[in-house]
């Protein structure tokens, strides 16, 4: 079994496998290619699965180089000789005619791997990711050379990254404070959410400043609840992943990691955007206090591939309580407690408001939200269905609006096609 210096992760064992091909049995052959179908289509991946199944491993695994080329488009000295000479290998065997191999060995399930088309169903890659997979598989066919092959895939590494950052664009985090991918996130994307035009732009105007390196604020958004704030900051992640936008979600109870979190996130070379959903706070909880010094600061300058987006449903994220006003006997510096608990509103550089809609605006929401999906009901009575809705489901929101085209939809009330 060859060693390769680099690649030695589960890239190494599937290279270790097909060189073994070359001068294998059918057996191993049927063996490589039970294995392709399991990796393929788990993935959704379509045309030349090997190459497709290589080139995942390939982008997920973190090594001496990868990381390098991450942080520096071209790697020099001795590593890039190194590299090279491992690059004509994996070159070589990337290009493996399995049509070709199958005919010699007489197994001609190696030919339809060459050309494959998954099966329909739940993927472990969504089409966004599995799009990634494939643009940078089909790159890499088309490099006449081992240093053209090398130089994709290192500007790959440089434009993307390396490991799950490389392939996924959404992350929970562990109460260790390790990253976990979330490899299926919410497809959405800004346009779906009909309305708050201006509120959308100023996330986005923010967002491209901060991706472009230049000087980007924290953002609030806060408002009614079911208006589409959170849905925003999710919608980004669509539509800015091609230009390095990670998203990590960090739950309330997780806040005290957050300093170590972000000196792990400073060292890559992505743009992170830390994603606190529903924030607010008891009076009698502290967990603000961990909020409000990560985004003040203190000695150490905050890292500029760092925001944090959180979302609210009330301004004043910590509660106030009557006794908590400067008249009152009970503490001789009330004053000082209800600045503590409303500065941390001030300590977000933009607070973006997501009002409820007013009811020209919800009906407007409703009708283009059923255009979409194709409902076919009156002007008329789409209107006072939307209208009874939200009488019994809460108020008007975007939400109850998504509710009610889903429930009209789900029961063919006029829907195309049932």
């Amino acid at each position: 079994m060859s060693e390769y210096l680099f690649y030695e992760k589960t890239a190494e064992k599937w290279l270790n496998e097909a060189e073994a091909l070359e001068n294998g049995t059918p057996g191993a052959l049927y063996s490589f290619v039970r294995r392709l179908v399991r990796s393929g289509e788990d993935a959704g991946f379509s045309g030349n699965l090997w190459q497709a199944v290589l080139t995942e491993q390939l982008m997920l695994d973190e090594n001496v180089y990868s990381l390098a080329a991450e942080r520096n488009p071209a790697p020099k000295g001795s590593l890039s000789k190194l590299i090279r000479l491992e690059a004509e290998r994996i070159r070589t065997l990337f290009l493996m005619d399995l049509e070709e191999l199958g005919r010699r060995l007489e197994v001609s399930e190696a030919g339809i791997i060459a050309d494959y088309h998954p099966s329909l169903g739940e993927k472990r890659l969504s089409l966004l990711q599995r799009d990634h997979v494939l643009k940078l598989r089909d790159n890499l066919a088309e490099a006449g050379s081992a240093t053209s092959f090398l130089d994709t895939l290192c500007n790959f590494y440089t434009r993307f990254g390396v490991g799950d950052s490389a392939l996924s664009g959404a992350f929970s985090v562990t109460d260790e404070g390790e990253l976990q991918p979330v490899f299926c996130p919410e497809q959405s994307s800004l346009d779906q959410l009909v309305g708050y035009e201006r509120q959308k732009r100023m996330l986005t105007d923010n967002t491209t400043a901060f991706l472009a390196g230049r000087r980007a604020n924290n953002c609030l958004l806060y408002g009614e609840a079911g208006t589409g704030k959170s849905s925003s900051i999710r919608a980004l992640l669509h539509k800015y992943f091609d230009q390095g936008l990670r998203i990590v979600e960090v739950s309330r109870q997780q806040y005290r990691l957050l300093p170590s979190l972000i000196a792990k996130l400073s060292k890559r070379n992505y743009r992170w955007i830390i994603y606190l959903d529903d924030l607010s706070f008891e009076e009698f909880e502290v967990e603000y206090k961990y909020l409000k010094a990560v985004i003040e600061g203190g000695l150490s300058e905050r890292p500029g591939n760092v925001l944090i987006y959180a979302t609210s449903n009330r301004r004043h994220l910590v509660r106030e309580r009557f006794d908590d006003r400067p008249e009152s006997p009970l503490d001789k510096h009330k004053n000082e407690t209800v600045q503590e608990k409303l500065s941390l509103f001030g300590r977000f550089g933009i607070c973006i408001f997501y009002g409820a809609p007013e009811k020209k605006e919800y009906l407007h929401i409703v009708k283009e939200l059923a255009a979409r999906g194709g409902l076919k009901l009156p002007e008329e009575e789409l209107e006072k269905e939307a209208l009874r809705w939200e009488i019994e489901h809460g108020g008007k929101s975007g939400r109850t609006a998504v509710q009610l085209v889903d429930h009209l939809r789900g029961s063919g009330g006029g829907a195309n096609g049932g």
